[in-house]
């Protein structure tokens, strides 16, 4: 088979090296790329959001399968014009990708179908929505109806952050994601990342995994697209992973279906366990990323098989194995993210990096120039790491990312810490 990837992330690596590892692949390209990417497939200078591109790139290469990363070309409804132009296609369409790029259409859809969420307020205009926040008190979290990388959600301890939050998406912060928001209640509890392939009517469970979303060490700082993870999320229990699959999963692939938009692709519910049970944060409609790469370093099974059995409506029968040892990647990021940072800083060393036993380097937001590796991004590099637990995994990732000569990056120390802090108890 001859396979085109869509995107230029950390997911989008971890992809590409697994999709490149399957026997089933002839050719793999991936739209753009970045500089790891290159090491697994041949990158292609494509604008991904020219979607007649491409489809001429598919017609010209005779592509047989595109397999869609990024939320944006989902929410752009790349599926849908590839489909149309008789292309396969692993992700959702538009219709059913408004699970991640509208809040307000997720949460309408878990009220009308008793699905377990926070309790939430959609608004238009920043009076009525700072009225609401003063009514119901902090702490309190406010959301971009739309999409905004990983950085259209304030969690909100005090009430002025809360104000300040509404002024600032109403402000035009998010651009048209912000002209809507959505503000929920606070959720106690601990948060894992759920994923299951979709085929429109049948899902398969994926391995769990937790992220770490904030910034700094000790979960402070504001909220990023993502500063590490883990797998698998000792939160999420089997008895949990039961209830994820009938209180949120099915009844939401059956209210699509109904609504004539079936949910083909993969479904990441955010999940936060409270003393009341699991209750869905978010949904988004691709892999998460940086929860992609642990989840890529743990499949056995060759992924290929999987990703065409969702786009071709055939999972009901189908099943995954797993390693049995834990994965965990550390995300080196440009100093100043997630707000302002440079471009174009030299990084050394990942040869003798990647040295170290069970790791393997995805890279995010990376380019050659003159022949040196630089930094071009955000999030730059994914350290990650296989382990027989979750401490060896983290234990081997940290030696791996001191061997990096970056000095313009910065990582978090403690990725992994819920679940260290369970295994030396």
């Amino acid at each position: 088979m001859k396979i085109l990837l869509i995107g230029s992330g950390g997911r989008e690596h971890a992809l590409a090296w697994k999709i490149a590892a399957s026997p089933l692949v002839t050719k793999l390209w991936c739209a753009p790329g970045n500089a790891g990417i290159a090491n697994d497939a041949e990158c292609v200078a494509l604008d991904v959001s020219d979607h007649p591109a491409v489809v001429a790139f598919c017609k010209t290469n005779a592509v047989d399968f595109v397999v869609v990363g990024p939320d944006a070309a989902i929410a752009a409804g790349i599926v849908d014009d590839l489909n149309a132009a008789g292309f396969k296609a692993f992700g959702p369409t538009r219709a059913a990708g408004r699970l991640e790029s509208s809040k307000k259409f997720t949460k309408a859809l878990c009220r009308a179908n008793d699905i377990p969420t926070a309790a939430y307020e959609h608004f238009t205009d920043a009076d009525a929505a700072k009225a609401y926040v003063r009514k119901q008190g902090a702490p309190i979290v406010v959301k971009a109806d739309g999409l905004a990388a990983g950085k259209g959600v304030v969690v909100a301890m005090t009430e002025d952050e809360a104000l300040a939050a509404v002024d600032m998406m109403f402000g035009g912060a998010f651009g048209a994601s912000g002209a809507e928001v959505v503000i929920e209640e606070f959720m106690q509890g601990e948060e894992a990342s759920f994923f299951a392939l979709c085929d429109g009517e049948h899902a398969l469970p994926l391995a769990t995994a937790q992220d770490h979303k904030r910034a700094f060490d000790g979960d402070e700082g504001p909220n990023t697209g993502g500063m590490g993870a883990y797998s698998p999320a000792p939160v999420m229990t089997e008895a949990m992973c039961t209830r994820v699959m009938e209180e949120m999963v099915k009844p939401t692939l059956r209210a699509l279906k109904a609504m004539g938009c079936p949910y083909k692709g993969v479904l990441f519910a955010g999940v936060m366990v409270t003393g009341d049970g699991p209750k869905l944060v978010e949904y988004n409609a691709r892999f998460g990323d940086p929860e992609c790469q642990v989840l890529m370093l743990r499949m056995m099974s060759d992924i290929v098989p999987a990703l065409l059995a969702s786009a071709d409506g055939q999972l009901k029968n189908f099943s995954l194995r797993w390693y049995d040892e834990a994965a965990l990647t550390v995300i080196m990021a440009t100093k100043g993210y997630p707000g302002d940072y440079s471009k174009g800083s030299v990084i050394e060393g990942l040869d003798e990096a990647a040295k170290v036993e069970g790791v393997e380097i995805f890279h995010a937001g990376t380019a050659m120039k003159d022949g040196r590796l630089v930094a071009n991004g955000g999030r730059v590099l994914n350290v990650c790491a296989l382990g027989k637990n979750v401490t060896e995994a983290q234990r081997r990732a940290y030696e791996a990312v001191d061997r990096i000569k970056w000095p313009e990056g910065f990582c978090r120390r403690d990725i992994g810490w819920q679940a260290v802090k369970r295994e030396d108890s």
